[in-house]
């Protein structure tokens, strides 16, 4: 429950579990749009297996130019390449979440200029209402969470439901 606060979602995958505790941290959940990604290089594997699930549910992926590389090496297309804030090479991110362009943000910055552009990258998310995630783990889990709700409708069981069903052989009797 990293950044949700006294919410818990239960399901019968913890894609849709997280997606059902996002929900209920009141976190609006795009189901199109651009997924703007910026990971520090410790979080590359996984900013690359989200942007993956992303694009095939049919989000276009922005990205810092670390990030975009990286992504490009994994023969994912990159349609926003985002600059450095301060820098006078392109858009930056906070311009691009500012044109409505951005539905999701992922952003787990490291080191003293990144957090600094992290700040400024959260208050415009924030500001408008955008969903953010701060660590690319959790970008991986609502990816896998979507794709698994494109596939099964979310559908409210009590928690002694779930319990009945685990003790009849391990399984739930429903998705």
């Amino acid at each position: 429950m990293r950044s949700t606060g006294e919410v818990m979602g239960i399901d019968a995958t913890a894609g849709l579990a997280f997606v059902k505790s996002q929900l209920a941290a009141g976190m609006s959940l795009p189901k199109d749009g651009t997924v703007f990604i910026s990971v520090a290089d410790r979080d590359k594997t996984q900013g690359i297996q989200s942007a993956i699930l992303f694009k095939e549910l049919g989000f276009s992926i922005a990205a810092t130019v670390g990030t975009a590389e990286a992504l490009r090496q994994a023969g994912l297309e990159v349609s926003d390449i985002v600059a450095k804030i301060g820098d006078d090479d392109g858009v930056t991110a906070v311009e691009l979440i500012e044109s409505g362009k951005v539905q999701l943000v992922i952003n787990s910055p490291r080191g003293r200029g990144p957090r600094a552009d992290g700040a400024h990258i959260r208050k415009a998310a924030g500001e408008r209402g955008i969903p953010l995630l701060t660590t690319a783990s959790s970008g991986l889990a609502l990816a896998k969470g979507l794709i698994d709700w494109s596939e099964h409708p979310l559908k409210v069981k009590s928690l002694q439901d779930f319990h009945i069903d685990n003790e009849n052989n391990g399984k739930t009797n429903e998705l």
